[in-house]
């Protein structure tokens, strides 16, 4: 059964090269939990869309929406008695990118699919018991997405980057579906520096409602 000190379903999110996918394998380990990723790797469409984005923008992002729909669909059909889950994505977030890169006629059509799959595929899936929104300058996600090497986001450039991160503060601005941990994570390493992982895991822990702000940085931790 989930320890009481533990949140059931715990999603990490952020912008691209905010470090993520680190955090959520590291919690994973830490709850020995099930892990969903978003699988970038798996979307065929991915590389033609860095290299030029309006020409398949809205395949990278239908094939993205039917991978993400499946696997929020797999929760709800899983053991009810899994202690946690973690994943790297969460669903609303979806139109967050599709906003940001189709046209209106593109979008249209999205949000037709994009209204059919909630009402039809997730609407009972199970909601988040916390969300972590790590948040950096652009020029740290730059440095980051350099430093991990991989090739088709080379051709990521900062406007988009600036586009994106603006989009997700404006979504979390909003978002009161879920508790909500926001983390400054400019200068926490996640990978390597286990007492960094270690405040922010003893965070997660504690919250239970609410809106939160954890600023390591400053020592500060401030509720909304």
């Amino acid at each position: 059964m989930r320890k009481k000190n533990n949140p059931g379903f715990i999603v990490v999110e952020g912008p691209i090269g905010v470090g993520k996918t680190t955090l959520a394998r590291r919690l994973a380990d830490s709850f020995h939990s099930d892990l969903l990723l978003e699988g970038l790797e798996n979307n065929p469409f991915l590389d033609r869309f860095y290299q030029d984005p309006r020409s398949a923008a809205l395949q990278t992002q239908l094939f993205f929406l039917f991978q993400r729909a499946e696997q929020i669909r797999s929760l709800r059909q899983a053991d009810m008695f899994q202690p946690v889950r973690i994943a790297d994505f969460i669903m609303g977030k979806d139109r967050l990118f599709a906003e940001l890169t189709l046209d209106a006629e593109e979008f249209k059509l999205y949000e037709q699919v994009y209204s059919h799959i909630i009402v039809n595929t997730t609407a009972d899936a199970p909601s988040p018991d916390l969300v972590v929104y790590l948040q950096a300058p652009v020029g740290v996600l730059k440095k980051r997405i350099s430093e991990r090497g991989r090739e088709f986001e080379r051709m990521l450039d900062i406007d988009y980057l600036q586009k994106l991160s603006e989009s997700y503060m404006r979504f979390f601005h909003n978002y009161t579906d879920a508790p909500l941990l926001i983390v400054n994570a400019t200068e926490l390493d996640f990978a390597h520096n286990d007492d960094d992982y270690s405040l922010l895991l003893a965070q997660i822990k504690r919250i239970k409602t609410g809106r939160h702000y954890f600023n390591p940085a400053s020592s500060l931790e401030l509720r909304a």
